[in-house]
């Protein structure tokens, strides 16, 4: 009798401290609402990232070192304006990298990464490159140098449409937000950096049906999209 006394004495014991738990919980009645912000933001790239290779090659005997090749790449560069300080060796050591070339002959390569701001400059580099045969070029990455601002602003941006949704949904029934109570901000929130298009004009013909010199490739970026969701919940007046 006395065990069971003990028992029941615990059991009620623990039942009070639950329910008072409950009770001091703020938001165990309390009246609240859940939506989620979502915003979107494009901007177009302004870093654009080249990798170039450039390897000992030759041509009609005569061979063309990779010193000379470097010297004639940088004069290039400069010659449609780009600063060589937006130039730099992919690798930190800038050790020679052996390849196999035709034959037998063993011959080196350098990696360099090139920054440029829009696709207008890319696609000069693009044109010197051709007149210097070097063929090893491709897009590395794109970005935008301020990145991590525009970031931020996308995130305000989706915190307030998520304050908007919940105005007018609570407008709707005459009822009015009170106090935010949760924010959350869902980490797995893409952010699309979008793949460059090549756009090229038909070729055209002159007056005896031959076909005119190959215009020039144009190049154009799509825009960088940036998207933020918020979760919020906030308790209603």
């Amino acid at each position: 009798m006395k065990i069971k006394s003990i028992i029941l004495s615990v059991l009620m014991t623990s039942l009070s401290s639950l329910a008072f738990s409950q009770n001091t919980d703020p938001l165990a009645n309390a009246r609240y609402i859940e939506v989620t912000g979502v915003a979107e933001m494009e901007v177009v790239p302004d870093e654009i990232y080249v990798t170039i290779i450039v390897r000992e090659r030759a041509n009609n005997k005569r061979k063309f070192s990779i010193e000379e090749q470097e010297k004639n790449l940088k004069n290039a560069l400069q010659s449609i304006g780009i600063d060589l300080k937006n130039l730099s060796l992919a690798n930190a050591n800038a050790d020679f990298v052996k390849v196999r070339w035709k034959k037998e002959d063993v011959i080196t390569q350098k990696d360099y990464l090139l920054k440029v701001g829009d696709a207008t400059t890319l696609s000069k580099v693009f044109s010197e490159l051709d007149k210097l045969e070097i063929k090893d070029a491709y897009i590395q990455r794109v970005n935008h140098s301020r990145m991590e601002q525009l970031k931020k602003e996308v995130k305000i941006k989706a915190i307030k449409n998520a304050k908007e949704k919940v105005d007018y949904l609570l407008g709707a029934i005459g009822e009015k937000a009170g106090k935010p109570l949760v924010i959350n901000e869902n980490d797995n929130s893409p952010m699309y950096m979008e793949a460059m298009n090549y756009r090229s004009k038909n070729v055209s013909m002159d007056i005896d049906g031959n076909a005119a010199p190959e215009p020039e490739v144009e190049l154009e970026f799509r825009k960088i999209k940036l998207q933020s969701n918020v979760y919020f919940k906030c308790s209603i007046d």
